[in-house]
C-alpha cells in the first residue's frame, strides 16, 4: 500500500477503476488486461516496450528499471529504508539496502563530478 497525494493521479486511478470496478472486483486485482485478468508482468513489458519504441529513446527499458528507479527517488526523499522494504516485499533488509547503495554511488559521483569540473571551470 503506498500513499497517493497528487491530485491528478489520484483522479486518473478514480477514473480509471470507474470503468473497470467489474473485473476489479473479480479478480482481485486493480490491473487488469482485456481478457479481464489480472495485468500480468509480460504485459507490463509488453505496454513497456511499446510506448517506448514510440519515442526516439534507444535503450531497452524494463519494469525493475522503474522500480529501481522509484525506490531510489523514495531514499533520495529519505523514506525510511524499512518503509521500502515493506513496500517492496522485501524478507531482508539485505536485499532493500541494494538501492541504498545504488544511490550513495550515483550521489558520489555526482559530487566527484562538480569537484572536477569546479577545478577546471572555477566560478568568477
Amino acid at each position: 500500500m503506498i500513499q497517493i497525494e497528487n491530485s491528478d493521479v489520484l483522479k486518473a486511478l478514480q477514473n480509471y477503476y470507474t470503468l473497470f470496478h467489474e473485473d476489479i472486483k473479480s479478480c482481485v486485482f486493480f490491473f487488469v488486461n482485456k481478457l479481464h485478468h489480472r495485468l500480468s508482468e509480460q504485459s507490463v513489458r509488453e505496454i513497456i516496450c511499446k510506448y517506448t519504441a514510440m519515442t526516439e529513446y534507444d535503450t531497452h527499458i524494463t519494469p525493475h528499471m522503474f522500480r529501481h528507479s522509484f525506490a531510489t527517488l523514495l531514499l533520495d526523499e529519505n523514506v525510511d529504508i524499512r518503509y521500502i522494504q515493506k513496500l517492496w516485499g522485501h524478507s531482508s533488509i539485505t536485499t532493500t539496502q541494494i538501492y541504498t547503495h545504488v544511490a550513495m554511488a550515483k550521489q558520489k559521483e555526482i559530487l566527484d563530478m562538480q569537484l572536477y569540473s569546479r577545478s577546471f571551470f572555477p566560478a568568477s
